[in-house]
Parts: C-alpha cells; sequence; structure tokens
C-alpha cells in the first residue's frame, strides 16, 4: 500500500532540485482564498523524485500489490492491465481527493476565483483521481498526461457504463466520465497561438472531443498528436482548468518581484482622479485583495481610470451583475461621457500566466484585473470549456468569463499616459 501523506509533503529532494514545471490552477491569482495549505493549493511544483515512482505496462502477471488498470467490458468480464515499476520516470497524480496516493489536491473552481461550494451541496465534477502526469526522470525531462489516476489500492478501475475499447495492437483503453481535455498552445510564450482542445485517454493517447462532455462515444483518434505537455498547456478537468508551465518556461516568466517593481513604479508616476484629484495607487500584492481608500476604478467601456466616486451613476438601473459573479456598475465617465461598468482595479498576482513581462497598461472586462497589453489579448482569444460541450474565455486571475471585448487600454490620468 502507498505510505501515508502528509499535508505538505511534496517530496521535495533536498539535493537534487530538478524541477520538471509546475501546475497552476487558473482563477486564484496567486494564492486560493483561505490560503495555500498543504497539498491544497493554487499551484503545485513537480520535483524529481528522491525515488522514482513511475508504472509502465506489464506483459507478465505480478503479485497483488501492483499497480493495474481494470476494464469492466460486462457484469461477467473484465480485462485487468498490470502495470510495473519504471525505474526512468516519476509519477505525479491529481483529482479532488485527499487520499494518499493524491500529491495535488483540486476542487472546482468558480467564477469570481472562489473556491467550490461544499461538495454536499454542489456535487464536483472533477474525479476524485482526475489525471496523472508522468515526467521522464532524465533530460529532456518530458511530462505526459494520461486520464485517470490510481487509487489507495493502486488500481484504476473503469466500469461497464465507461467508455472504453480494445485497439487494433490488442491494449485496451478508455475515456473517465467527464474527461480530461488538453490544448497545446504554439510558440508559448513569445507568440503564442492557441492549439485545438483535445481528449487525452487512459493510455495517453490524444483524441478529438466528444460530442458532448461526458458522451458514450470516443473522438476520433488524433494521429500523430502528443500527450507530452508544452510550456503552456492546458489541463481541463472539468471544473478546473490547469496551466502547465515547463522548468525552463519558468525561468523565463516574470517572478513575482518583478510584479510588485511594475507596481511601485506605476504608482511612482502618481495617477490622478480627474474628479477627486487625489493620488491613486495600487495596494502592494500580499493585500491585493481587499479594496483601499486610493484603489483605482475604471470605466471599462472607455478606459478613463478614476479613484471612487459617486459621480455619473445612471438612475435607470444602477446594478448590472456581469457573468462569472462580478458585479458592475453602470455609470458615466466624467471625461467623455460615456456610459459602461465601472469597477475597481486589481493587479493580476500570478506570474505564471503572463506571457511577458510588459507594464500593467490593460484590464480584463468585466472584472478588472491589471496585466500586460500581450498577456490581455492572448488569454482574450483563449477559449476555455465550458459546461457540456460550449468553451469561453475567462480571466486567468480569477475566472470570470469575459465580454467581447474582453479587455480594455488604461487611460491614467498624469505623466504615465
Amino acid at each position: 500500500m502507498n505510505s501515508p501523506k502528509k499535508d505538505g509533503d511534496d517530496d521535495v529532494p533536498v539535493k537534487d532540485p530538478v524541477k520538471y514545471g509546475e501546475l497552476v490552477i487558473l482563477g486564484y491569482n496567486g494564492s486560493l482564498p483561505t490560503g495555500d495549505r498543504g497539498r491544497r493549493k493554487s499551484r503545485f511544483a513537480l520535483y524529481r523524485r528522491a525515488k522514482a515512482n513511475g508504472v509502465k505496462p506489464s506483459a507478465a502477471v505480478h503479485s497483488r500489490g501492483q499497480h493495474s488498470i481494470s476494464f469492466t467490458l460486462s457484469r461477467n468480464q473484465t480485462v485487468v492491465v498490470e502495470y510495473c515499476h519504471d525505474n526512468s520516470t516519476d509519477m505525479f497524480q491529481i483529482g479532488r481527493s485527499t487520499e494518499s496516493p493524491i500529491d495535488f489536491v483540486v476542487t472546482d473552481t468558480s467564477g469570481g476565483g472562489k473556491e467550490g461550494e461544499d461538495p454536499s451541496i454542489a456535487p464536483s465534477t472533477i474525479s476524485r483521481f482526475a489525471c496523472r502526469v508522468v515526467c521522464e526522470r532524465n533530460p529532456p525531462y518530458t511530462a505526459r498526461i494520461y486520464a485517470a489516476g490510481f487509487d489507495s489500492s493502486k488500481n484504476i478501475f473503469l466500469g461497464e457504463k465507461a467508455t472504453k475499447w480494445k485497439n487494433p495492437d490488442g491494449h485496451m483503453d478508455g475515456l473517465t466520465t467527464n474527461g480530461v481535455l488538453v490544448m497545446h498552445p504554439e510558440g508559448f510564450p513569445e507568440d503564442p497561438k492557441q492549439g485545438l482542445w483535445r481528449e487525452i485517454s487512459v493510455c495517453g493517447d490524444v483524441y478529438a472531443l466528444r460530442e458532448t462532455r461526458s458522451g458514450p462515444t470516443r473522438g476520433k483518434l488524433a494521429e500523430g498528436e502528443s500527450s507530452a505537455l508544452r510550456d503552456g498547456s492546458l489541463v481541463d478537468l472539468c471544473g478546473a482548468t490547469l496551466l502547465w508551465r515547463t522548468g525552463e518556461g519558468l525561468m523565463r516568466a516574470p517572478t513575482l518581484r518583478h510584479l510588485e517593481a511594475l507596481r511601485q513604479e506605476l504608482n511612482a508616476s502618481r495617477p490622478q482622479c480627474p474628479v477627486g484629484l487625489s493620488t491613486l495607487a495600487f495596494p502592494s500584492l500580499p493585500r491585493s485583495h481587499s479594496l483601499e481608500e486610493r484603489q483605482p476604478w475604471v470605466y471599462l467601456t472607455c478606459g478613463h481610470v478614476h479613484g471612487r466616486h459617486d459621480w455619473g451613476q445612471r438612475p435607470e438601473g444602477v446594478e448590472m451583475p456581469g457573468e462569472g459573479e462580478v458585479s458592475t456598475t453602470r455609470r458615466e465617465c466624467p471625461l467623455c461621457r460615456t456610459v459602461g461598468p465601472y469597477v475597481a482595479l486589481w493587479l493580476g498576482c500570478e506570474p505564471a500566466v503572463y506571457v511577458d513581462a510588459g507594464a500593467p497598461t490593460h484590464a480584463f472586462v468585466p472584472c478588472g484585473h491589471v496585466c500586460s497589453e500581450r498577456t490581455a489579448r492572448y488569454w482574450a482569444e483563449t477559449p476555455l470549456p465550458h459546461g457540456t460541450h460550449a468553451f469561453r474565455p475567462v480571466c486567468p486571475f480569477c475566472s470570470s468569463a469575459l465580454s467581447t471585448p474582453g479587455w480594455t487600454r488604461l487611460i491614467f490620468q498624469g505623466p504615465i499616459d
């Protein structure tokens, strides 16, 4: 049996700090609302383990302690595929379960950057053992993703109703109930182009999407495509979307210290509120979750930045609820008289989602999260799975569904404009 895993134990080696990469849950802006604790957090770093724990299919039948995948074909027929130890790979498992085989506990992400509700109230659509990432222990440290994870009995069980089949070469394969979807972008992050969303099988093959998320018929095999993750790959677990950043990609990405320097540079330019004539300032990153007196606000339709004030409220319906639990107020901009949503601005604090280290000049609509222009454009043009067969772009910092267009250019009063 697997030894119990203690919260906070990521199996980070002391003498061998090879970092394969990181998985970052979109929508949390740097940390979970209740704080990152143990295996439940907004990001998970994958390091080379002190001892390899990977497994691979085995032709021989081994002891009961080995890993296996069970394919139930009927009440009376089950095909069991045995797995044996693979000393060339490390395996990391992701899912909703808090049992010891799960390395990274992921719960549903609701719009607005909140953790999912109590599962007893709102049943989760994320599998308890959703997927596994297998990393090669030697360069180039390729990471591959597979649907489903092994449970505490070291078994993956595909029941009678699960979509499964026998491939021409004779090996069994299948899909999980709600599927594991993957999108590999080209040229991320320098010149990123969105790829096609695909579904990953239990054995790591790549297929076109089913007609609906949990449909009974698999899509067509995507010939020549791979389950190997690239820098910027997205993994959707039907309830949460994860971003994969390679160790090399993270070395080139902006850091929290860089984002803090950009914040200080913006504040040093002393942007002014055109109405109150007060100096605006973005709060420091650790405190960027609660409104402050000098917080910048923006008229999303035109992009003019102000302080918080009561000028220009529209009598014909003050509240305009936006998608993704973002409540926005319709106001008239005092500079250009444009009517539209008026929201607080928040700096994007999750460095992994940035595609460059540019200045914070653009905001997502309707939530008001601020980042560089290229980052805003990329995510506004990247549809993520939503529901059973829909796709929509969301803010990577809070998961709010974006409007069309999904961003606005910020116009500050003062020397920086």
